[in-house]
């Protein structure tokens, strides 16, 4: 080999090392860009996390305040039927009672 051959051999390689070098470092810009959506989305998803966390508390919640009314309805009928029921076998005691005296 002479020594024009190596020289273009040389600049050749020279130049391949450039082209390498310049994808190497945009290999790297789009790891680190990669790298912060990733930790983006791992905090997105932590967030979501959280907020199904609040939502199933609030739907626990609300069920309850929706049962509250239904449960007042149920005493408040039992207690009217226990005072209708007391106030018959009252007034059926009287009637007896009246018939005898």
């Amino acid at each position: 080999m002479t020594h024009e051959e190596i020289a273009v051999k040389f600049e050749y390689h020279e130049h391949e090392i450039k082209s390498l070098k310049y994808r190497v470092s945009k290999c790297e810009e789009q790891n680190n860009t990669l790298n912060k959506l990733v930790n983006s989305v791992d905090v997105l998803a932590v967030n979501m996390k959280h907020m199904a966390d609040e939502q199933k508390s609030q739907r626990e919640h609300i069920e309850k305040l929706e049962k509250e009314p239904v449960e007042d309805y149920k005493h408040y009928k039992r207690l009217v039927i226990g005072c209708v029921v007391t106030t018959i076998i009252g007034a059926v005691i009287g009637a007896i009672l009246a018939t005898i005296l």
